[in-house]
């Protein structure tokens, strides 16, 4: 079996071409420059430079595949408003592109990788796969330019699926784990080491789930998902807060007692907008915060009776990426 990858340099990409690769498939990952990407050589992987800006030259790379995953995307959120073009081209552009060349060269299985950011804010609630957020109401409005292009390119990929492109959806939500360098991944982290100082944002709601179980996922979705599904990959639904508190007591820790109020960082993002700069932070502190007052939940019982999905729980999971001073996680990588 022959699968091309796009966005294998990235953190969920990565895991799938480990995945791929440990599986005995043969891989053409798809990467801007493979000089910056060696962490990827292994046997089995092929590397080949694109930007997946030519639709002729990616109907080529997808001829001789069996099945393509699609996890190239730009996954920031808080962005300069001048940087938005460029990530709707990442996310919606590179999707289009992307699927129409797999579909004209017949490819026979496209998988592409969305997130439970489409679902949007789930008010709490634990949905499945058949909700559907209003954009036009105030419960469904965008939250941050990541979230309203990963929107349009989930809509996009769905369509050419209803159609009868055979692709099939997944939705990752929080993902932890080796490599990561998100905000969440830096905190869980900190909180198992025992150094992380205060919370901020600890009401938002994220499903946690270990890149490696991800992974695991979308590969049983390329051999097992039905054409025109979607599956959520969702792990533990937790408040960010509470999650915090698993990770420290993972790593024999108290949690930190102090939590940054939101209201003081709506006074950060009202000053950010009068000029203000502030130091290591994003361009735009009010999408984060806006992001973070959500609650991005939903279940995998889909993607478990269909695809065989089992994410191990939290506490295992930062376990096994962060314990034994680091090297836990080479153990599962």
């Amino acid at each position: 079996m022959r699968v091309v990858v796009t966005g294998g340099a990235g953190f969920i990409g990565r895991a799938v071409i480990n995945r791929l690769a440990q599986g005995g498939v043969d891989v053409l990952a798809l990467v801007r420059d493979p000089a910056k990407a060696a962490q990827l050589v292994q046997p089995r992987v092929t590397l080949e430079a694109s930007d997946l800006t030519d639709p002729a030259a990616l109907e080529r790379q997808f001829t001789a595949a069996d099945g393509l995953i699609h996890a190239a995307g730009s996954y920031r959120v808080g962005i300069a408003a001048a940087e938005r073009p460029r990530m709707l081209d990442a996310n919606l552009g590179t999707t289009e592109r992307v699927l129409d060349a797999a579909s004209r060269a017949g490819t026979r299985r496209i998988v592409y990788v969305s997130t439970l950011n489409v679902f949007g804010d789930t008010g709490g609630k634990v949905v499945d796969e058949t909700y559907r957020r209003d954009p036009k109401t105030p419960a469904g409005r965008f939250a941050s330019w990541y979230d309203e292009t990963k929107y349009r390119a989930h809509e996009a990929a769905l369509s050419r699926a209803q159609a009868g492109a055979p692709i099939v959806i997944v939705q990752p939500g929080g993902t932890y784990g080796p490599h990561d360098h998100s905000a969440v991944g830096a905190a869980l982290e900190a909180a198992y080491r025992g150094k992380l100082r205060y919370k901020a944002l600890a009401s938002s709601g994220l499903a946690l789930a270990h890149v490696d179980d991800v992974a695991a996922g979308i590969v049983a979705a390329l051999i097992r998902g039905r054409p025109a599904e979607a599956y959520a990959l969702a792990g533990e639904c937790l408040r960010l807060g509470d999650a915090i508190t698993i990770a420290a007591r993972a790593g024999g820790h108290k949690p930190p007692r102090l939590t940054l109020p939101t209201t003081a960082l709506r006074l950060l993002a009202a000053l950010q907008r009068r000029g203000l700069r502030l130091a290591d932070s994003p361009a735009d502190l009010g999408e984060i915060i806006a992001s973070g007052r959500g609650t991005y939940w939903a279940s995998h019982a889909k993607a478990t009776r269909e695809l065989g999905f089992d994410p191990r729980p939290l506490a295992k999971g930062v376990a096994d990426t962060w314990g034994d001073d680091g090297t836990a996680h080479r153990r599962t990588t």
